[in-house]
């Protein structure tokens, strides 16, 4: 956090940069990163928060090693995209926003993702997992682990 301070240029127009730079170390904006940046550039931990909050890039707890996302846009919710995303709940066992005690998995769900045509789709680690079926989310869960086997190898 030092660094990201002092390669700063102690201005408020920095805020975003920083944050950014926050979440790039620590994979998510920690709260006493908050309190730094707030002293640091005098600005409220409140005016933070309501910037951290109002962008959706910013994630204020960690998140799991793999990153399952489900669009929920009119185009893939009429296609089935809440069922896809119960079943990954039910298989998960969390709720969407949620991260899997293990810390392997956090889902999450967007507004749109921009490939209606595709729909619905999961984006699984940045794979694309297009005209999405419930029997797929299995064999993503699976394929997902097995890459965190291959890790500890």
């Amino acid at each position: 956090m030092q660094k990201i301070m002092s390669e700063s240029n102690k201005d408020q127009r920095e805020l975003i940069h920083m944050l950014h730079d926050t979440q790039k170390k620590f994979g998510y904006i920690p709260a006493h990163s908050i309190s730094q940046i707030s002293r640091e550039l005098k600005i409220s931990e409140s005016e933070i928060f309501g910037v951290l909050t109002f962008y959706k890039a910013f994630v204020l707890k960690p998140r799991g090693k793999h990153l399952i996302t489900i669009c929920l846009g009119t185009a893939c919710h009429v296609r089935g995209a809440p069922m896809i995303l119960d079943e990954f709940e039910r298989k998960l066992g969390i709720e969407a926003g949620e991260t899997t005690e293990d810390n392997l998995f956090t889902l999450e769900t967007v507004n749109c993702v921009g490939a209606c045509a595709l729909g619905p789709i999961a984006i699984a680690d940045g794979d694309y997992h297009g005209q999405m079926k419930t029997k797929e989310v299995d064999e993503i869960i699976k394929k997902l682990k097995q890459e965190k086997s291959k890790n500890i190898e």
